[in-house]
């Protein structure tokens, strides 16, 4: 066993293809895995070790002058988490599908600890409205107690919920949220620049610092991370429901049928009754030979 670790960083890397041959030869060097995206705007990466390799990686970045305040995050894990390691440079860490020249973190929400948080949940304000940053696959199985769940399947739908619903959040505090706190950088400034609430807050480290300090806090249920674990528990809430016969579970399968490899929550029983798959439909497609079966790497191929 060792770490996987979760880190991201808004500064200016003025070459980004030179940055991501460095990250490349030090990932192999250290026989990591995992993903690592790279842009003018920074760095955003998710990377799975050894505790060994996992903190010579980290003293490594800590040496270089632009991320020696770099905040990583950890959780049980290993290479062994992620199929393979991929280094990719992109126009943007996160795609928010607004040009990151038009808006940055800059424009964000102001910072709040889990401690802050917390205090603030204990006492709502009656003004306060808690919004999930993330889609809805995620916030099906975890989420803030009383949070607005925007009905969106990509991050970069997010932009158009806040268009059509602005008037939920005039003269309003909002409190935002997501996994490890890089998109609500710029989910927050999106709002943020429209003016229109009182305030807006973002959980500085998301869901993982928050729910380190307050397992048995104000979020429920699990944690969704995009590597093979699927989704870390926080406490012992089931939010989820099995798509097949809706009873309460949370763990996420993908449908054998890899013409389909939908991506769902599904309970022991139905996964044994449907041979993995997720219809009678994809079972007959898969049993009779007529589509290619999935490998066993259901979270790399859902929707961010």
């Amino acid at each position: 066993m060792g770490i996987v670790l979760l880190f991201y960083k808004y500064v200016t890397i003025p070459e980004p293809k030179r940055f991501a041959k460095w990250q490349t030869k030090i990932c192999q060097d250290l026989n990591l895995r995992g993903r690592v995206l790279i842009a003018q705007e920074g760095i955003n990466g998710t990377l799975g070790g050894t505790t060994e390799s996992i903190e010579r990686y980290k003293a490594i970045m800590r040496e270089h002058e632009s991320f020696a305040d770099m905040d990583f995050k950890e959780n049980a894990g290993s290479a062994e988490d992620f199929p393979r390691l991929r280094i990719a440079t992109r126009n943007t860490i996160v795609n928010l599908g607004v040009d990151p020249r038009e808006l940055t973190a800059r424009d964000g929400g102001t910072h709040l600890t889990p401690q802050e948080v917390h205090t603030l949940l204990l006492n709502k304000p009656d003004d306060l409205i808690i919004l999930d940053t993330r889609n809805m696959v995620e916030s099906a199985v975890g989420k803030f107690t009383d949070a607005v769940i925007p009905p969106i399947k990509y991050f970069r739908d997010f932009p158009e919920y806040i268009d059509k619903n602005i008037d939920l959040f005039k003269d309003k505090q909002v409190l935002m949220y997501c996994t490890g706190g890089i998109r609500c950088e710029r989910a927050s400034a999106y709002l943020n620049v429209k003016g229109v609430s009182k305030k807006v807050f973002q959980i500085q480290g998301g869901i993982h610092r928050y729910a380190e300090q307050y397992p048995n806090g104000f979020f429920r249920g699990k944690n969704y991370v995009f590597d093979n674990r699927i989704a870390t528990k926080v406490n012992d809430d089931i939010l989820g429901t099995c798509g097949i016969c809706n009873i309460s579970y949370d763990d996420y399968t993908n449908c054998l049928n890899a013409l389909c490899n939908k991506h769902f929550i599904c309970c022991v029983s139905c996964k044994e009754q449907l041979a993995g798959t997720c219809s009678v439909h994809c079972q007959t497609m898969v049993f009779e030979k007529k589509a290619p079966t999935r490998p066993e790497f259901g979270a790399l191929n859902t929707p961010r």
